[in-house]
């Protein structure tokens, strides 16, 4: 990245009310999830995205990229998913080195017990604070921050790192 400037007051301000009202979001909802579905964050956005799947199914890689977590984390949090019944993990048939996460009646179930409660704590705590045109706005202006952030792919979207051909150990 090149060197850019520092950031102003209003800046700062803004980066900080973000991250501290991030910061309280989640543990409210994380809280909220654990108590009602036993799940942890990254859990429930792995079921939800499933949920959202017009299959209910996904490639382990394009989950790990679409709730930002690494490689190897989702497939430890998808293996004690699977261990709950709540999703399957396959071979795809399309590619042997790929495994697809399938979510079961039971993981449609826990989404079901959790989202009413899910949905209460974002009422609460980010929506009652603002009025529809905030909230437009709010999903604008982060719709665009997402968007540039997510031109650079995240980690677990990168190559592999390996010998790279003629280098030396």
């Amino acid at each position: 990245m090149p060197d850019a400037p520092p950031p102003d007051a209003v800046q700062l301000d803004a980066y900080f009310a973000l991250i501290e009202a991030s910061s309280l979001l989640r543990h409210a909802v994380e809280q909220q999830l654990q108590d009602t579905g036993d799940l942890s964050y990254v859990q429930f956005q792995v079921l939800a995205t499933l949920g959202d799947s017009p299959t209910g199914s996904r490639r382990m890689t394009d989950l790990a990229d679409g709730v930002v977590y690494s490689r190897s984390g989702l497939t430890y949090q998808a293996k004690a998913l699977e261990t709950r019944g709540l999703v399957t993990r396959t071979p795809s048939p399309d590619d042997e080195r790929s495994i697809v996460v399938t979510l079961t009646d039971a993981g449609r179930g826990t989404l079901a017990r959790v989202f009413p409660g899910h949905l209460a704590v974002l009422d609460e705590l980010l929506f009652a604070a603002l009025s529809r045109s905030d909230v437009e706005r709010l999903a604008e202006i982060l719709g665009r921050v997402r968007d540039h952030m997510r031109q650079t792919p995240p980690r677990s979207a990168a190559p592999r790192r390996g010998k790279t051909p003629g280098a030396t150990a």
